[in-house]
């Protein structure tokens, strides 16, 4: 079946690091572009960071920028979100999706918290 497997979300200091994973199965990411949103509780969900399907081209949210990295392993089948020098503000649901012209596949989230 088609599916998103998001992981890595945890409870992390501010300044901290982790790397959050989208695991694809049933189909191959290397031809979707792929992006991370994140959601926190009241607010609108938010487009955080995208990459093409070469893995050539990305872009992010300007919050973001220079602190979080997203890349391809294609022979996994996996997207990543690295996100260094994590603040409280970042605490949300992240969620992986896969677009390819009108189809969009969306993981389940994973909780990210950045607290003392």
């Amino acid at each position: 079946q088609v599916q998103l497997v998001e992981s890595g979300g945890a409870l992390v200091q501010p300044g901290g690091s982790l790397r959050l994973s989208c695991a694809a199965s049933g189909f191959t990411l290397s031809t979707y572009v792929m992006r991370w949103y994140r959601q926190a509780p009241g607010k609108e969900r938010e487009l955080v960071a995208t990459i093409s399907s070469t893995g050539d081209s990305t872009n992010y949210v300007d919050s973001v920028l220079g602190r979080f990295t997203i890349s391809r392993g294609n022979a996994k089948n996996t997207v990543y979100l690295q996100m260094n020098s994590l603040k409280p503000g970042d605490t949300a649901v992240y969620y992986c999706c896969a677009q390819r012209n009108f189809f969009s596949f969306w993981g389940q989230g994973t909780q990210v918290t950045v607290s003392s």
